[in-house]
């Protein structure tokens, strides 16, 4: 382990804050769905429908802003800082862009919501929450590209101090909204959705003021000022964010769609869904805090042409993140019996909550790889493939899985969580050999010149 000794502590020192960052949205996750849990049952199960529904366009818009990691990773290693904000000013435009898109789909979606065999008892819980959400879009996708931007000049820390001040008031938003307290209108699950609206609008503002106010961005903003948004850059940014999207997405679909199914077994199923995917956030952000760090220290090297060491900061990443799994798998199976009760009252939802750890450990390794290996890929801007192999795990294998345990072999709830294992594992398979045969290559190029 030696030789990784370094990169675990630069690892750690980059990916500390994104991990506490994440596991803010984690923590504002888990008391949503509490508040929401303790306001109902029905508001627990529409919530769980519409959230998930909108993880498929957050996780999406998400992958999208990834793409210019490793264009300010690389320009921060040559100190290029005024080009570095030009691309920020270029990023804001791609991603106000891809919000305009991203909310006529899900406005399209919504006018359909009465069509996708949901219980109808719901939809009128359903319908206000999601417009709320769907509001919140743009907020969203101009935050992650001041996100992406400052993560990849190094300074993870400012993130994430912002994205805990949001959690924040957002907490306080739910307590005050869901319930009627200070004053407030008791709004239940619409409550939640507009504190939600708020706080990332609050957190846009923020990032607004940290960057054209703080010291150590001056320079940066000066170069946003002073550089245009010209198609060159534009083109640079969809061909690295696209592929990472479409990624991102379609691990997301399977989810999303697994919901869907998840339905057609009823209230009951669907709350006990939704609190099992909760818990599930624990996993999939700390890994991918992790691994974001990697994307960051593989970009750096990449300009550098240093593939020693985009292989084992890749493999020091996949070991720590190896160490997050092992660490969750243990929390899940020793609460297994407790969770359900947490979040809600009804001993069948808790009961069929206790059933879904089973998969949910199962699925554990799979997840970390190809979170750290997808963004290992990511520094070192080879992602086309990545989409080939996201549809090939998630559609092609898990999805059918999912359907055929859960609805053929009529395993119910357990049997459609079954598909999870089979998909994240194939996924992180195949990127795993992509992102070897990648860095083999360029270690042959490098020799022959």
């Amino acid at each position: 382990m030696k030789p990784f000794a370094t990169h675990y502590k630069e690892l750690s020192r980059l990916g500390l804050p994104i991990v506490i960052g994440q596991l803010g949205i984690i923590f504002v996750s888990f008391v949503d769905t509490f508040m929401v849990g303790q306001h109902g049952k029905s508001d627990l199960a529409a919530a769980g429908f519409v959230n998930n529904v909108f993880n498929l366009a957050i996780i999406f818009a998400t992958g999208f802003s990834y793409g210019l990691t490793p264009i300010i990773g690389k320009l921060f290693g040559s100190d290029e800082k005024r080009k570095a904000g030009g691309m920020l000013r270029n990023a804001l435009f791609t991603n106000g862009m891809m919000s305009l898109i991203l909310v006529t789909i899900m406005w399209l979606l919504y006018l359909n919501i009465d069509k996708l065999g949901q219980p109808t008892e719901l939809l009128e819980l359903m319908r206000p929450y999601y417009l709320t959400l769907l509001i919140s879009m743009p907020f969203i996708l101009l935050f992650n590209a001041f996100k992406q931007f400052a993560d990849g000049i190094t300074d993870t820390k400012t993130s994430m101090w912002i994205l805990l001040t949001g959690n924040l008031l957002n907490v306080i938003g739910n307590y005050m909204l869901i319930f009627g307290e200070c004053g407030m209108p008791e709004l239940g699950l619409l409550g939640a959705g507009i504190s939600t609206l708020l706080s990332r609008m609050a957190m846009l503002a923020i990032f607004l003021v940290v960057f054209f106010k703080k010291k150590r961005y001056n320079e940066y903003s000066q170069g946003f000022w002073c550089t245009k948004v010209t198609k060159q850059n534009q083109k640079e940014l969809f061909r690295i964010g696209l592929p990472v999207a479409f990624q991102m997405g379609m691990e997301t679909a399977s989810f999303s769609l697994a919901t869907i199914m998840v339905g057609w077994l009823g209230t009951t199923a669907l709350a006990a869904h939704q609190i099992m995917c909760t818990v599930g956030q624990l996993g999939f952000m700390l890994y991918y805090g992790m691994a974001a760090a990697v994307a960051v220290k593989a970009s750096n090297y990449n300009g550098t042409g240093d593939t020693g060491n985009i292989r084992r900061s890749a493999s020091a990443g996949f070991h720590l993140i190896l160490v997050m799994a092992l660490f969750a798998s243990v929390i899940i199976y020793l609460l297994r019996h407790h969770i359900g009760g947490i979040f809600n009252d009804d001993r069948e939802v808790a009961t069929m909550v206790a059933t879904l750890s089973l998969p949910f450990i199962l699925y554990q390794f799979g997840d970390g790889l190809q979170c750290n290996y997808s963004n290992a890929l990511r520094g070192i801007a080879d992602v086309k493939p990545v989409m080939l192999y996201a549809f090939i795990a998630y559609f092609v294998i898990s999805l059918p899985v999912g359907y055929l345990f859960g609805f053929v072999f009529d395993w119910g709830l357990q049997g459609v969580w079954m598909s999870f294992p089979f998909g994240l594992t194939s996924a992180g398979v195949m990127f795993y050999l992509r992102f070897k045969s990648t860095v083999s290559k360029k270690e042959a190029a490098m020799h022959r010149t």
